[in-house]
């Protein structure tokens, strides 16, 4: 026996309206776990960016590896930033300076460009020898010190608050303060420095909104644009 009417239909589409709703957010849930990075018992920071293909072949989940103690570091009181001019003070590099082009916080290591560099041989594969590469090795933030920009020397520094209320690092020697770097992005990029080009899309198109919503399917938008009009008329479908 076949059974028509408004209640199965509505019974119908509000089920698939919840199953769409409940797929949109497991959806931003799947999302969001995969932004936030969770390590495994024996993982390991290094050089590399968590996540990554390299990452993972060096911190496979079957992989145990020691765990190295850390000394905790609250992030107001973190001094170092990328784009930071410091001096080492131990190591074969002593008493060079140079900018810092990595942060890894979670070891408390900054990587200095062109300095502490060691060189290893890569891709070797068969009768391949490899490539021979420079590396530059991380360095413990015990074993660098911010330079003080009106003299060029190593100095030791505390945060401060102006009278503006904002808060800067100050030096301990000459009392000056040292202005963080301007942050930049994965790629080098500094927002509040770039240009855009003539190719470039506009922060004004960009936020323009053009999509006009409807509750018209894509074919039936496409049939209003071309001034197609259907004659033809669907048969009644029907619910159990």
């Amino acid at each position: 026996m076949h059974r028509a009417g408004p209640a199965p239909f509505a019974r119908a589409q509000s089920s698939r309206r919840g199953c769409e709703a409940e797929g949109t957010m497991r959806l931003s849930v799947l999302l969001a776990a995969a932004e936030k990075f969770k390590p495994h018992p024996g993982y390991r920071y290094g050089m590399n960016r968590p996540g990554s293909v390299a990452d993972k072949a060096k911190n496979p989940p079957w992989v145990w590896r020691k765990k190295i103690p850390v000394e905790p570091i609250k992030d107001e009181d973190w001094k170092f930033f990328k784009g930071d001019t410091v001096q080492i003070l131990k190591g074969k590099d002593l008493g060079k300076q140079g900018m810092v082009s990595q942060v890894i916080r979670e070891r408390n290591w900054v990587v200095l460009e062109g300095l502490n560099v060691h060189y290893r041989y890569t891709g070797k594969s068969g009768a391949y020898g490899g490539m021979y590469m420079a590396s530059e090795g991380p360095l413990l933030i015990n074993w660098v010190s911010l330079v003080d920009p009106t003299d060029r020397l190593p100095t030791e520094v505390e945060w401060r608050y102006t009278e503006e209320g904002e808060r800067v690092r100050v030096s301990l020697r000459t009392g000056r303060i040292i202005p963080k770097p301007l942050e930049q992005r994965d790629d080098g990029i500094i927002p509040e420095q770039w240009t855009d080009c003539p190719k470039d899309t506009s922060v004004e198109d960009a936020l323009e909104k053009t999509y006009v919503p409807s509750l018209k399917t894509f074919q039936e938008e496409i049939m209003e644009l071309m001034g197609i009009v259907e004659t033809r008329r669907f048969r009644k479908s029907y619910w159990y």
